[in-house]
C-alpha cells in the first residue's frame, strides 16, 4: 500500500526560512542578560542563533505581557487569535514594546 504524499510533518524549524531571518549580527552579554519585570509589553522575536529557550515557530511576531519570571525565562501571557497562551522564553527572544 503507497500513501500520498509526504506523510511526514515539517517540524520544529520548518518553513521558517524567510521568517528566522535574521539582522542583527550576533547575541550578546547585555542581550542574554536583559531584565523584564512583571506587567512589562514585550513582543516575541526569535533569534535563531540562541537555541537556548526558543519558543515555537508560531509565536514570532506576538506581543503580551510579562507574567512571571521562571529561572532566567520569563513566562509571557498572550493572544494568539482569540485564545489566551503562555509562552517560557529566555529573554534573548524579547523586544520590550515601549
Amino acid at each position: 500500500m503507497k500513501i500520498q504524499g509526504n506523510p511526514r510533518k515539517p517540524g520544529k524549524r520548518g518553513r521558517t526560512r524567510s521568517k528566522f531571518r535574521k539582522t542583527t549580527p550576533k547575541v550578546t552579554v547585555s542581550d542574554i542578560m536583559t531584565e523584564f519585570s512583571v506587567g512589562d509589553k514585550v513582543c516575541v522575536v526569535i533569534d535563531s542563533s540562541y537555541h537556548s529557550g526558543l519558543p515555537d515557530k508560531s509565536f514570532h511576531g506576538l506581543s503580551g505581557v510579562v507574567s512571571k519570571k521562571r529561572g532566567d525565562a520569563y513566562e509571557v501571557s498572550l493572544l494568539r487569535g482569540k485564545k489566551a497562551m503562555t509562552v517560557v522564553t529566555t529573554p534573548v527572544h524579547l523586544k520590550k514594546l515601549v
